[in-house]
């Protein structure tokens, strides 16, 4: 017995018999359904697409061809195959047809013959796309989570220079988050950044470790040396035609910038500085306030969250700090998820 469930095929005509003779010829073979006009084919589509759809072209009100034209402006309809069965048969006819995008086109009256010949050939070609498709988006999602676990662990491998377990990434990119989505970032945006956050301190393998992880304040050459992190970090990411690694990049090379122009490298101020790295800036004081560092104690929370505010319009941008307080309690379950004796390490 086979379990496969038929292809389904939309007949739209508003011919009583032109209908009945399509339903004789496929019946037997396929899930056939009717629409006799042209609004109400669109509302079945919408609801149930269909594998195929032969169509009518001269109906009262909505022609075929309006049918056609609004099935594949729509995204979530215009790959279902079009076969225009109608008595239309002269060549500037067909042409505007397939200029609309239909796949076929059966003169009547019809041949049963070439009917199950065309549904079968366009509906095997159909099943074929989707397979492909299916296979595409597959392999392009198993691409994107290998380039994206790369990233993730390269931005860990930076951190394992100054922090055992390299958590100050995964806190600090899911407060940038958390931050991004709070200051009205798009959902999509958001998880840009979540995905390019990690790759904030990539420059720090670059920095010698007696600087690195010297127990006490750095002295002015020292700090040279430590400031050149955010160029280096830039200068490994370089130039890539990937979205995600040139935010990466940016906000590598300028996420120590400050909203006053007293930062660095650049000396950028205000919105001169991208959007993303005034987010970063914040999510990583924050977390590094509040862990500790082979140079200094943890912080309070109480504290950090003090200092934050008090650099609103200095070190910070304004708006970004009051998203950030908005957001405290979520990055606070962030902050208890991972923190560093948890073993939610990712």
């Amino acid at each position: 017995m086979n379990d496969i469930s038929p292809h389904s095929i939309l007949v739209v005509d508003d011919v009583t018999t032109n209908v009945d003779i399509l339903l004789e010829i496929l019946w037997d073979e396929y899930d056939v359904s009717v629409a006799t006009d042209g609004p109400s084919a669109l509302e079945y589509v919408a609801e149930d697409p269909p594998d195929l759809i032969l169509l009518d072209i001269m109906m009262p009100g909505m022609d075929g061809y309006e049918v056609c034209r609004q099935l594949k402006a729509n995204v979530s309809t215009r790959k279902i195959p079009v076969i225009f069965v109608t008595a239309m048969g002269e060549v500037k006819d067909e042409t505007k047809g397939f200029e609309l995008g239909a796949v076929d086109y059966i003169t009547k009256p019809v041949s049963p013959p070439i009917v199950k010949a065309r549904a079968r050939t366009h509906l095997a070609l159909y099943d074929q796309n989707r397979v492909l498709e299916e296979k595409v988006r597959a392999r392009t999602a198993e691409l994107n989570d290998t380039r994206l676990e790369i990233i993730r662990r390269l931005g860990r491998a930076a951190e394992f220079k100054d922090n055992e377990t390299g958590l100050h990434v995964v806190r600090m990119s899911y407060y940038s988050k958390l931050i991004a989505q709070t200051a009205g970032f798009s959902d999509e945006h958001a998880e840009l950044l979540l995905n390019a956050a990690p790759m904030h301190d990539i420059g720090k393998i670059g920095i010698p470790d007696k600087i690195l992880c010297k127990p006490g304040k750095l002295d002015d050459d020292e700090w040279d040396v430590m400031k050149q992190h955010t160029s280096i970090g830039a200068e490994i990411l370089g130039d890539q035609p990937s979205e995600l690694l040139q935010l990466a990049k940016e906000i590598a090379l300028s996420h120590h910038e400050k909203w006053n122009g007293k930062g660095y490298p650049e000396g950028l101020a205000g919105e001169a500085i991208l959007i993303e790295s005034r987010i970063v800036a914040i999510a990583d004081v924050f977390d590094a306030l509040t862990n500790e560092r082979p140079y200094k104690k943890a912080w309070s929370v109480e504290d950090a969250v003090a200092l934050i505010e008090r650099e609103s319009g200095e070190h910070f941008d304004p708006m970004l700090v009051n998203a950030f307080l908005k957001c405290l309690p979520e990055i606070m379950d962030v902050k208890v998820t991972y923190a560093e004796d948890s073993s939610a390490i990712q």
